[in-house]
């Protein structure tokens, strides 16, 4: 086996904790996904916002992860809030 990576290494301790889980419903699930990121790609307004420097370094970051352009999280976050699919959290 080759050698893994630190990213490759942590997946496979979590899939050997058990720690995956089958999507019970994969085509509605896929469905879900995909509608969100037709939304996030249907752009016909440009908006600029000022930002803190931390909170788009986060912001770019977790775009990294999820492997979509900061941009796109953007829209696709503000489009889950504003039609009550994202919440904030009560203390």
């Amino acid at each position: 086996m080759k050698d893994l990576d630190l990213e490759e290494k942590e997946l496979l301790d979590s899939y050997e904790r058990d720690e995956w889980q089958s999507v019970p419903d994969l085509r509605s699930e896929s469905d879900r996904y995909r509608e969100y990121a037709g939304a996030a790609f249907r752009k016909d307004k440009r908006v600029n916002i000022r930002i803190s420097q931390s909170d788009l370094l986060a912001i770019q970051k977790r775009a990294v992860e999820e492997g979509i352009p900061y941009q796109t999280l953007i829209s696709s976050v503000l489009h889950k809030y504003v039609s009550g699919r994202l919440s904030e959290k009560r203390a």
